[in-house]
């Protein structure tokens, strides 16, 4: 049969062929994980390159393969070809079997205990057939993963985000104070004034984009926080402020005010200045194709968001 006009010279068992050999590191180790022989994965990967005419894999005896610069190019791309000719699949079966197929969530780190565990239980529960596969990271990794096709969808705060990605709102969190125990500001019910912690030790949350929104909220008090500690995780800045070494300015708060210790902390509004709320929205790339799976996601994730059991606070 005839190449049909505007159809690639190759085939996706050849991609996925090329995709096993550049990960497994050697033909052998990736023809025993798909049950082929080594000389039918060779000789896929060899009329892959020769479709696309150029060389892709460099093979080494005794030292397996390593992928030329066209291969790291090509690499990437060739995962999302077939992730998205999976999804194809998945899209046209669904139609009579129901949701399935795989969607790729990354979701900030801080945000993952909250939402991620009621979140991927009512999903999978609703749609037994399809499969979520999680990657928590800063938002900057996460905004690159969007990027390259590598995600699907992201769960993160709408803080230094590109303005073309589309996006849904699951929540708004406003900022509050993380104090020690014994802070003289720990006590009573009513909110802080932010500005009376300028002369007070910080432990910022150093993880993007969190240490330049609570710097950005400090200056709207009109001071410079004393950083004396970065923890990379929300946990370790809170275990850190149980310690007494000092305050940190967070849109999280847990259910317990304690720390893995078993410390306490103690969370306060802000009263002055008056923070703006920031959005917990999941978001995708305005060029992503997504599939059934993944619009469905979105719309469970919605769903629960107005229902108040996704675990932050009822959307409305």
């Amino acid at each position: 049969m005839a190449k049909a006009d505007g159809a690639p010279a190759f085939t996706m068992n050849q991609l996925a062929a090329f995709v096993a050999v550049a990960e497994a590191g050697t033909i052998t180790a990736a023809a025993e994980k798909l049950h082929v022989s080594p000389s039918a994965l060779s000789a896929a990967v060899t009329e892959l390159e020769r479709a696309l005419q150029t060389e892709l894999l460099r093979r080494r005896k005794a030292k397996g393969v390593s992928l030329t610069p066209t291969g790291e190019a090509v690499l990437p791309r060739a995962r999302l070809l077939l992730h998205q000719a999976s999804e194809l699949e998945a899209d046209a079966r669904g139609e009579e079997r129901g949701v399935s197929g795989l969607v790729r969530i990354g979701c900030y780190p801080s945000l993952a205990p909250t939402a991620l565990p009621a979140l991927i239980s009512g999903f999978t529960t609703a749609h037994p057939d399809a499969r979520l596969e999680v990657h928590e990271n800063t938002q900057d990794r996460l905004s690159g993963g969007l990027d390259s096709g590598e995600l699907d969808l992201a769960i993160v705060y709408d803080l230094d985000l590109d303005p073309a990605w589309r996006s849904a709102v699951l929540a708004h969190l406003s900022p509050r104070v993380v104090l020690p125990a014994g802070h003289r500001l720990a006590g009573g019910t009513e909110p802080v004034d932010l500005g009376r912690l300028r002369e007070d030790p910080m432990v910022l949350l150093d993880a993007p984009p969190s240490a330049r929104h609570a710097v950005a909220c400090c200056a709207l008090a009109g001071f410079t926080p004393d950083v004396v500690y970065r923890a990379r995780t929300y946990e370790t800045a809170r275990a850190f402020v149980g310690r007494g070494l000092g305050w940190t300015l967070l849109l999280q708060r847990p259910s317990a005010n304690v720390t893995y210790e078993g410390r306490p902390v103690v969370v306060k509004d802000v009263g002055t200045p008056v923070l703006p709320d920031v959005a917990v929205v999941v978001v995708w790339s305005p060029d992503s194709l997504l599939s059934r799976a993944s619009r469905t996601f979105i719309t469970h994730a919605l769903a629960m968001a107005r229902d108040g059991s996704l675990g932050l606070p009822r959307r409305t």
